[in-house]
């Protein structure tokens, strides 16, 4: 089976697992609400916790992080049994890291134009960040820590997941991915960014609200 019909394959697969709406899901069973309908209307773990509890939050993230993970383990396990060894660094497998980042972008822009909501969806932190581990760990750790670093502070998600965004595919760079194969995590970093833009707009006029679990506040 050739890389292009490969990738297209799981990049369908990972499309729709992404677009699948976990926030609005256990929104609906666990706290019986609408989550598109509170706070920000985003289907996103920071407005589910906010909206419909930290326990909802946070099984929300686990549920999106997941998707991501899984999303591009299934590639990653169908490339192995085809003879593929895809390195997380260096420039060997090229083709292969390619697929991999290619279906790890299908499944966070799922996410954020869901197929299942018309084509909306959430921001794409919490399965990019999955995502990100199954396809460079490192550089999603040092994502993850640029975002804690950002957010605890100033108490800013928005700010904490542009900043994580913006890391990706920089570190994946610097940690040896090949340079073709992170073209797919920049188009994430765009979109995650795209899909901030109202929280932007907010940070620059001093607007944007602060996040702290178990508290019901009007989302960011």
């Amino acid at each position: 089976m050739s890389g292009i019909v490969v990738a297209l394959i799981f990049g369908l697969i990972a499309f729709g697992l992404g677009g699948i709406p976990f926030g609005l899901i256990i929104a609906s069973v666990m706290a019986h609400e609408d989550i598109r309908k509170l706070g920000s209307g985003n289907i996103g773990t920071t407005n589910v916790a906010r909206n419909a509890g930290k326990a909802a939050g946070i099984l929300t993230l686990l549920c999106d992080a997941g998707k991501g993970i899984v999303s591009v383990m299934l590639v990653r396990w169908f490339l192995g049994a085809q003879g593929f060894t895809p390195l997380i660094s260096g420039n060997d497998h090229a083709e292969a890291e390619l697929i991999i980042s290619f279906v790890y972008a299908c499944c966070v822009l799922g996410h954020i134009f869901s197929p299942w909501l018309h084509f909306h969806g959430g921001k794409g932190i919490a399965v990019g960040f999955g995502g990100g581990l199954a396809v460079n760990p490192l550089a999603a750790l040092v994502a993850l820590a640029v975002f804690i670093t950002l957010a605890v502070p100033t108490k800013y998600v928005s700010l904490g997941s542009i900043g994580a965004a913006v890391a990706i595919p920089l570190f994946c760079l610097l940690f040896g991915m090949d340079p073709v194969a992170t073209i797919p995590v920049f188009v994430v970093a765009a979109a995650v960014i795209w899909a901030h833009r109202e929280n932007i707009n907010r940070l620059n006029a001093g607007s944007e609200s602060k996040f702290s679990f178990g508290e019901k506040k009007k989302d960011n």
